[in-house]
């Protein structure tokens, strides 16, 4: 076997830092695929390592608990998944990066897009592979999604309408300090809406911002200095194509959430939309007219493949892919949204 082949071949060693509710969904993900040796976790935490050794250790007999994200860097580790407040995210992932690990970090990959500009030229420069949990990107039918928007299938997208509202606000206290949430929201819940509307659009340069962002009720002046709990933004794009977003904590829409985007093309439209106010189930559909035509729907355990679609590639390619610098396209449009 030549030496190349063996690298390929070389299960990553993965380091988890932040095992809470989402941390820990992760971590199972990549046990039940067994991707990945799952070696050393770490949480401010007792009770979330506590419960994350019982989860995974019958897959990982050899993982250890490090009593901080420091002493979890020490482990001879190819990569690190990040899932701890949003404002560790940037010092987290370039420390990483200069140690010598991929990353894969919960959204968002920083506060702003100054500290996520850095933290790209950081995996560039280390030549290390970095991924960012845009989740609903790999929900069944949104690829189909995508290449239907992009093939011309639909002809000139002109307008698309994307909406996330949640009935509940997150229920850690860190969300609502802004220094360690970095915004409300829009950080929290619109991200996805913008990397689904740039993803879908592939790109194209931002003409023009426009928003109006409220806390409980209370129009905030821009640029926003605040926690928003409900945002409207259009966007005017310098293809002419019009995109108008919407998202909230605690609104009360009658249901748990409501989610979708829908983008609409003169010659069709593509949507996707959540089932019943379910936060996991989805129906992604293509539209002419009055008919509609389903791309996939139904229950789908998609919450775990941008983390095992990044430990695969881990394995084999853990250098810099360029498609990290899509991430600060959608930090600069979130900066424009609150104004900074």
């Amino acid at each position: 076997m030549s030496a190349i082949a063996a690298v390929s071949m070389r299960r990553p060693r993965i380091g988890f830092a932040g095992v809470g509710w989402i941390g820990l969904n992760r971590l199972k993900a990549v046990a039940a695929e067994s991707l990945a040796d799952i070696a050393c976790i770490t949480d401010v935490s007792s009770e979330a390592t506590r419960r994350a050794m019982d989860e995974v250790a019958p897959h990982a007999p050899g993982v250890r608990v490090a009593q901080s994200f420091e002493e979890l860097l020490a482990e001879d580790l190819d990569g690190v998944v990040i899932a701890t407040p949003s404002g560790l995210h940037a010092e987290q992932t370039v420390a990483a990066l200069e140690r010598g690990c991929a990353v894969f970090c919960q959204k968002p990959l920083a506060r702003t897009a100054e500290e996520v500009a850095r933290t790209i030229a950081t995996a560039r420069n280390c030549d290390r592979l970095l991924a960012v949990d845009f989740c609903y990107r790999m929900v069944a039918g949104v690829p189909q999604l995508v290449q239907l928007a992009r093939s011309g299938a639909l002809g000139e997208i002109f307008a698309a309408d994307l909406v996330f509202h949640n009935a509940y606000g997150p229920d850690k206290p860190w969300f609502y300090d802004i220094e360690q949430s970095g915004g409300g929201c829009v950080m929290d819940l619109g991200i996805h809406l913008v990397d689904l509307l740039l993803l879908v659009l592939d790109y194209p340069p931002v003409r023009e911002v426009r928003s109006r962002l409220h806390a409980v009720g209370r129009l905030l002046a821009r640029p926003v200095v605040e926690l928003e709990d409900h945002a409207l933004a259009e966007v005017q794009f310098e293809t002419g194509t019009t995109a108008r977003l919407a998202c909230s904590w605690r609104l009360s829409a009658g249901r748990d959430a409501i989610i979708e985007a829908a983008f609409y093309g003169t010659r069709g439209a593509v949507v996707l939309r959540n089932v019943g106010g379910s936060f996991y189930e989805f129906v992604v559909e293509h539209c002419q007219g009055t008919s509609r035509h389903t791309l996939a729907e139904g229950p789908d355990q998609w919450g775990g493949r941008p983390v095992n679609t990044w430990a695969r590639q881990l394995a084999v390619a853990p250098g810099f892919d360029a498609t990290a610098e899509r991430f600060h396209d959608v930090s600069m449009l979130i900066d424009a949204i609150y104004g900074w």
